[in-house]
């Protein structure tokens, strides 16, 4: 595998301390590295927030997007692996919960020690649901990303607009359904896992059973709303993450 560029997949919105933890944040289907800037904000300075850039869209617009797990994981790993050196945290939304698990199978296959890993709207990884959506229609697929009531919707307003983002967001929508889970080793680090009490993508039985993966500790959060409900919790995220870190 070619040698894989950080500065094209790390994004550092904040400035942080020398000693600050790493929490590596990977986004949604169609959802790009600035999601988290946001965040960034919020914990800056004692966290160092990556938000990583998926290929395919904004300033990567051009490059071969990923439609598989397993592609973007390996990656991700890649980069992130020589920022081990202070404290490393994960945090996924969506998409990116099954990327961050499967980028902590192989930090810790590598002998890395992850302090922590957040997943936030995905079911646990061997439960799939086997909706197909990325093989739908470009207007059922704009319908089911409307009836998610994430940010920016307006964008599919505008048909160029439209034309720009969608191809992205069904490759992610295929590397999200075509993922499936093989069987290994548990991870070590404790896992909270996040949710909205009414999100139509994962009920509070598929998010407990996170875990079922770890041998480290685990906690479930759940919040009123759906499957963006961090954007009206968001500071009870933070503290959620601030609280899984040491003072």
């Amino acid at each position: 595998m070619q040698a894989v560029d950080p500065d094209l997949w790390i994004r550092r919105f904040h400035p942080a301390g020398p000693a600050s933890a790493r929490l590596v944040c990977l986004p949604h289907a169609g959802g790009a590295a600035s999601y988290y800037f946001s965040l960034s904000r919020a914990l800056s300075p004692g966290v160092e927030v990556l938000a990583i850039q998926y290929p395919g869209r904004q300033e990567r617009q051009l490059e071969r997007r990923r439609e598989t797990v397993a592609e973007l994981a390996d990656e991700i790993t890649e980069v992130i692996r020589p920022l081990a050196d202070q404290p490393l945290y994960l945090f996924g939304h969506s998409l990116g919960a099954t990327v961050a698990f499967e980028v902590a199978r192989r930090l810790e296959a590598a002998d890395v020690k992850l302090a922590h890993m957040f997943v936030s709207a995905r079911r646990a990884p061997g439960l799939n649901r086997n909706q197909r959506v990325y093989e739908r229609s470009d207007q059922e697929l704009i319908k089911q990303i409307r009836s998610l009531t994430g940010t920016a919707l307006d964008v599919f307003d505008d048909p160029e607009m439209t034309a720009m983002v969608l191809p992205a967001i069904r490759s992610d929508y295929k590397a999200a359904e075509t993922y499936v889970y093989a069987p290994g080793p548990k991870l070590t680090c404790p896992v909270t896992a996040l949710v909205g009490d009414t999100d139509p993508m994962v009920s509070a039985e598929e998010a407990v059973a996170w875990s079922e993966y770890t041998d480290g500790t685990f906690e479930l959060r759940i919040w009123p709303g759906g499957h963006f409900y961090l954007e009206t919790h968001a500071a009870d995220v933070v503290s959620t993450i601030s609280a899984g870190m040491p003072a």
